[in-house]
């Protein structure tokens, strides 16, 4: 089963969430907005990645730039606490395979059924 942290507002979210339903694997969604990540997971997703946590973060967004409180981002750990107390400000979408230990970014799309291929 794969996990994809979607915001339906965002049109590359969506994108890649018609993509794997029409795919037909198994797809647990969590809408991250409603249901933000702690800071643990946060640098889970980082790792299975394998990019520093600040790759995570969306710095155009506004509650990014008009933040009085960006974190060091140099420091993981202080970033994955950031975007846990903003999770606007989370890269979009993030699927996740935790069976192989993969996770990719949605941007683009397609990206996501680097997953899906066995």
């Amino acid at each position: 089963m794969l996990t994809m942290y979607h915001n339906p507002r965002c049109s590359k979210s969506r994108q890649t969430l018609e993509l794997l339903k029409d795919s037909g694997v198994e797809l647990s969604i969590i809408e991250y907005l409603k249901d933000a990540p702690d800071a643990s997971r946060i640098l889970r997703l980082a790792a299975l990645l394998g990019v520093p946590v600040a790759e995570l973060l969306r710095r155009g967004e506004d509650e990014y730039r008009d933040a009085d409180d960006q974190p060091d981002l140099a420091d993981d750990a202080a970033v994955a606490a950031w975007i846990a107390d903003h999770p606007r400000t989370l890269q979009r979408p993030i699927v996740v395979d935790d069976a192989s230990a993969r996770a990719v970014i949605g941007r683009p799309p397609e990206n996501a059924l680097e997953l899906v291929a066995k």
